[in-house]
This record gives C-alpha cells, structure tokens and sequence, in this order.
C-alpha cells in the first residue's frame, strides 16, 4: 500500500518514506502494547507480518533509502532490519518514533483505542488515564523530521514507526487540527507513505 503526502510548507530537503511496522504479535493479539517495558523486548512481527515484509520488499517500487530510523520497538525494529537487510543498510534506532503510550489500557483489547480517540477529538492535549497527548506525540516526531532536516540534504530516508504516531505526524504535517488525526485513513501494516 502507497499513500503521496506533499511537503507542508515548499520543499524538503530530504525525501521521506514513513512505514508502519507490518502486522505484529500485537495485532495478532488485538491487545494495546504502548509500553517500552513490553514493546521494547515482546511482541514482534507475525508470521503474516514477515510475509508482508517479503511481499513488499519483493515489489519495491519507492526510491531506495539511504538511511533508516526506526522506533525501538521489537516491532518496528524488525521490520527496519528486514529492510535494511534489502538494502545493505545500517540502521539507526530513535526512540521519539516510538508508540504513543496508551497508558492505563496498556494490555488491553485494541476494540479500546476508541475511547482514546474520542477523547482526542475533543481535546488532543489530554493526559486521561495517563495517555500520552496528541500534542506531545505530534511535536515529538516532527522533531525527528526537523533534526534530520538540519543533518541531511537530498537523501531518501525511510523513519520505520507506529501507526498513532504516523497518523498524528501526517496531520500534523497538513497543518490540520490534531485533534482530527482520526479522520485519515488508517495507515495499514506495512505501508508506505511518500512525504
């Protein structure tokens, strides 16, 4: 799956491909895992999540990046070694792509993911049940974009996350209310997204 994002404000130096990690034990699961005391060490990439990875590597049809970052997530680190595996590349972890932390319903059945983007919408600087903002997630991400902004130029650089995080980016990046990530398109496992 390939989404087209134009730059927010005239052009990037850099280009940018932004990946969700592919289907994970998580997903499998259908359980909220936000927390690095779990996300860091467990729940991994699926069997179905490696053949997504195979599939999509197979087909390549982006530019070829030049460096990747990926959350330190077992999930999203093994979709970013996959994919450096492809390419020859080294990888390099960054924990501000990590997964928006979900608080008290770390564990929990996804159906509850729901109750946090309600509360989104009508406030996306609220903390209920110790959830991490849509503010916090959203400026902590585009920080990524901007230091690699300053860092680099005319590089293909695939950054390797979740699919909260990604969406709150991509809003973010349209200069829309946060408070609105919900209405994107959810990003599949294992999608691309040109910026």
């Amino acid at each position: 799956m390939s989404n087209t994002f134009p730059p927010a404000e005239g052009a990037w130096r850099n280009h940018y491909l932004l990946m969700r990690h592919g289907h994970s034990q998580a997903n499998q699961e259908g359980r909220i895992i936000s927390s690095p005391s779990l996300g860091l060490k467990g729940f991994g990439l699926s069997l179905h999540g490696r053949a997504q990875l195979d599939t999509l590597l197979a087909e390549w049809r982006w530019a070829r990046p030049r460096r990747i970052l990926h959350s330190d997530f077992l999930r999203t680190a093994e979709t970013a070694e996959r994919v450096a595996a492809h390419f020859d590349l080294p990888l390099t972890v960054e924990p501000r792509l990590r997964e928006r932390h979900f608080g008290s319903l770390e564990g929990e059945s996804d159906d509850r993911y729901a109750e946090v983007w309600a509360r989104d919408a009508q406030d996306p600087a609220h903390r209920h049940g110790s959830v991490e903002a849509v503010v916090d997630v959203a400026a902590r991400m585009r920080a990524v974009i901007d230091e690699v902004e300053c860092r680099h130029r005319e590089e293909t650089i695939l950054l390797v996350s979740h699919g909260d995080p990604l969406q709150i980016l991509l809003t973010a990046l349209e200069g829309r209310a946060l408070s609105r990530h919900r209405e994107r398109e959810p990003l599949a496992p294992a999608s691309i997204t040109v910026l």
